[in-house]
Parts: C-alpha cells; sequence; structure tokens
C-alpha cells in the first residue's frame, strides 16, 4: 500500500498521526525467487535462531528465531483468535483499527485522515489487530497481524485478497502448510515495487482460518535485507502457531 499525502495546512500532521498507529508502512520486494528463509540476522543485532528448525510440507528447514513473548491469549499484549511465539526483544503492540478509525473520523482533516487511516488500517478482508516491532532487536520492520470477519474461514482466498490490495504487489507464490500447532495455512511470498521511489523489495504473509475469522501474519521490512534478516521470527510464528 502507498499513501500519498500534500503538505498543506495540518494534513502533514494527519499522515504522521496515521503512520503512527502501525509505526510504518510495510514494503515491497526486488528480485525473483522465494526469500532466503535459513537467513540468520548479520551485526545488526536482528534476532538469530535457537529453537531449532521449521520444517514445511516439502521438507525445507529454515532458521527460527529465539523466543520471547506470546501472544494470543487473554492477557497478552494482543489477545486473537490464534496464539503464537514472537522473537526476543521485538515489541508487540495491540492496534484497535476500528477505534482508531473512529477518532481520526472526528478530526479536522476527517476525511483525509479517514482515507490514509483506512490504507493504514485495513487491507482486503482484514483489519490491523496488532504489530509486533522489530526495532528493538535492531532490525527495521514489523510482523503485523490482520484479522477478518467470522465465517470468512478460506485462508486461502482471503490471503490473495489481501496481497490483491497493495498497490504493486506482485510475483505472487502460494503453497500450502500446517503451522506447528497443526493448523492448515497458506503462504505467500511476493515482491512489492513502490513506482514512486522506483524499488522493490520482498514480503511474506500466510492466513489461517479460525472459528472468529481468518488471521494473516505479514512479514515487510525496510527493504529486501531487512526483510531477510527477520525471517527467523516470521518462521517462528509459523512454527508455533496454535488456535487460542
Amino acid at each position: 500500500m502507498q499513501v500519498r499525502v500534500g503538505t498543506v495546512g495540518g494534513r502533514v500532521a494527519v499522515a504522521a498521526v496515521v503512520a503512527m498507529l502501525l509505526g510504518g508502512c510495510a514494503g515491497t520486494a526486488d528480485d525473483d525467487g522465494k526469500p532466503s528463509a535459513g537467513k540468520s540476522a548479520d551485526a545488526k543485532g536482528a534476532a538469530t535462531g535457537d529453537t531449532g528448525a521449521a520444517t514445511g510440507d516439502a521438507g525445507k528447514k529454515a532458521t527460527t528465531a529465539a523466543r520471547g513473548a506470546t501472544l494470543g491469549p487473554a492477557g497478552s499484549a494482543c489477545e486473537l483468535p490464534v496464539s503464537f511465539d514472537t522473537a526476543k526483544d521485538w515489541k508487540p503492540k495491540a492496534v484497535d483499527a476500528e477505534k482508531e478509525l473512529a477518532q481520526l473520523s472526528k478530526g479536522e482533516d476527517a476525511d483525509l485522515a479517514g482515507e490514509l487511516a483506512a490504507a493504514m488500517l485495513r487491507q482486503g478482508p482484514v483489519t490491523a489487530a496488532c504489530e509486533i516491532d522489530a526495532k528493538p532487536s535492531g532490525t527495521i520492520g514489523f510482523l503485523r497481524v490482520w484479522k477478518g470477519k467470522p465465517g470468512d474461514a478460506d485462508a486461502g482466498g482471503v490471503l490473495r485478497a489481501f496481497v490483491a490490495a497493495e498497490e504493486g504487489a506482485g510475483k505472487a507464490e502460494y503453497h500450502s502448510f500446517k503451522t506447528g500447532g497443526g493448523v492448515p495455512a497458506v503462504e505467500v511470498e511476493y515482491v512489492s515495487t513502490n513506482k514512486a521511489l522506483e524499488e522493490t523489495k520482498k514480503e511474506s504473509a500466510f492466513a489461517v482460518g479460525t472459528p472468529d475469522g481468518p488471521v494473516v501474519l505479514h512479514l515487510g521490512g525496510m527493504d529486501t535485507q531487512e526483510h531477510e534478516e527477520m525471517l527467523p521470527a516470521f518462521e517462528l510464528a509459523k512454527q508455533t502457531l496454535k488456535l487460542s
């Protein structure tokens, strides 16, 4: 998703407020092929694996990050229809999309704020529910959790709609797998292009269906290098995810 704003009056402030809701935007990609899921963090301090390896249906092993907090259960930083472990030092924060949208709709620049917030807080059939910030671990990016409405349990269809709603997304490759908790899931690896900046980067996401609606976990990053350095955290979520 790309959001363009002007610089007239209070609009810059509105854009800044909306950006702060999710701490930044998800990104794009730069070449064909799948991300190197086994790449661990470099000297920048990103989380490195010490919990073993996750094995997908194709037998491919991927490094997982050291475990930090568990999200999903009641009382955790983000209460969700699923639970999973986050990487050590990553900072989770719940996002109440509907509340944020309602507050912004009452501001001076309500129309612009609503447009920006919708772009930041909604993507296709899902709305933002939680973001886990990688910056405390030394990388720049987020693992974000999005939720859909009950009844939309087709994980593959929801994931495709999620990717289709992102401007500049392309070269998507999908495959099915089961999480470490035994939940059927669909994963996508794709590239996203920012035409204005003439930059591309890799993105990853997976979706599961739950009785409370579909859940999408999306890993972005400032660029492809940051994205690949954060993949162990993404793999940890895949390995530990189960229904709450």
